[in-house]
């Protein structure tokens, strides 16, 4: 069984006091660790003939994002228009980024031409018979939480294993033979905050639960240094974007983008990484508030989360979300400015209150 195990701590201060909003200890039990655009172009109907083949039997899902996996990028363009972005993952394909008005927000992951896996959240975003800000009991009455859910690809056989908490946290469903479901539930709430819709062998190459298998197990492709600057680059904004989304959704103010905080931010992703630590004080004992001060930053009060090993932007943001400390620091009411870091798969937001 494959075990990976992240890590989120949230710290805050202001210029004149250093506080820990929350430490949390290493989770051993846990298996898997701006700008606004507009959307260009006509909805696409989803019918039948819009389809793929492997969801015709599950036409209760007849939400727009159900039907997308396994279409092209021409016919993705000419229902959305050119993303605002396409940024690098670290899995093999690209993520097509379709932001709109804070409120629907989606990442297409094309590979080789095709959609292999989506990424969406917002008050916006088209899932029935699901719904984002559903409550837990009501999707769960939708669909079926087992501890259990098993993949086949030819003489190849694979098991994931879900605990308690991610039952709770991110169930995975079984759409079909090769489309499997991904929610995010918001644990304070109860509500669904997003969704992820992928194809089983997307599911493999992640490896975001327990795993048991018979056969070959597929790993992510080898990256360069300059491929990962670009993975990184797209998972800074994409951290910033689905921040964003987040707070409107609980009716905060939008953050502005701070490039300097984010140059703080990535360096001290980069000293995580490359020194084997994981705190917000670096091994000679500096913090964020000496951090900022290297830079000549200048706030009123400032915030950091860190997190480490989850899979990628996206699901860094929702562990965010769902502890104490993290939290409070997403949805701060006095916060104006963000700057994020990251550095492979380890992730910084640093917040700021700054005058206007």
């Amino acid at each position: 069984m494959r075990i990976i195990k992240w890590f989120v701590i949230s710290v805050v201060i202001t210029t004149i006091a250093f506080v820990i909003l929350e430490k949390s200890d290493v989770n051993f039990d846990k298996l898997a660790a701006n700008d606004s655009h507009q959307l260009i172009g006509k909805k696409t109907d989803i019918n039948r003939k819009h389809l793929p083949e492997n969801i015709i039997t599950s036409l209760k899902y007849k939400g727009e994002m159900f039907g997308w996996v396994g279409k092209s990028t021409e016919e993705l363009v000419e229902a959305y228009g050119e993303p605002k972005r396409k940024d690098l993952s670290s899995y093999g394909y690209t993520w097509w980024i379709y932001p709109q008005n804070d409120t629907k927000y989606i990442q297409f992951g094309v590979l080789d031409g095709k959609v292999e896996t989506i990424f969406a959240t917002g008050e916006e975003i088209e899932i029935n018979p699901l719904q984002i800000g559903s409550s837990y009991n009501d999707v769960a009455k939708q669909l079926e939480f087992l501890d259990s859910v098993t993949y086949s690809e030819g003489i190849s056989s694979y098991t994931f294993f879900l605990n308690e908490e991610d039952i709770q946290m991110t169930p995975l469903v079984k759409l079909s033979e090769n489309l499997f479901l991904q929610l995010y539930f918001d644990t304070f709430t109860e509500k669904l905050s997003s969704v992820r819709l992928m194809t089983g062998d997307i599911l493999l190459v992640q490896r975001p639960y327990g795993l048991r298998y018979r056969g070959s197990l597929p790993e992510p492709p080898y990256l360069s240094e300059s491929e990962w600057e670009k993975v990184e680059a797209g998972m800074e904004r994409q951290i910033f974007d689905i921040t964003n989304v987040i707070r409107q959704t609980f009716n905060k103010n939008k953050l502005d983008w701070e490039e300097n905080v984010s140059e703080v931010a990535f360096l001290h992703s980069k000293d995580m990484a490359e020194n084997n630590y994981f705190s917000h004080f670096s091994p000679n004992g500096e913090g964020l508030k000496e951090r900022l001060q290297g830079k000549d930053v200048y706030y009123f009060a400032a915030g950091e989360n860190i997190a480490a090993q989850y899979i990628d932007a996206p699901a860094a943001v929702e562990g965010w979300l769902n502890s104490k400390g993290h939290r409070e620091a997403l949805l701060h009411d006095e916060y104006t400015h963000l700057g994020v870091g990251v550095y492979r798969l380890y992730y910084t937001q640093n917040f700021l209150t700054k005058p206007f």
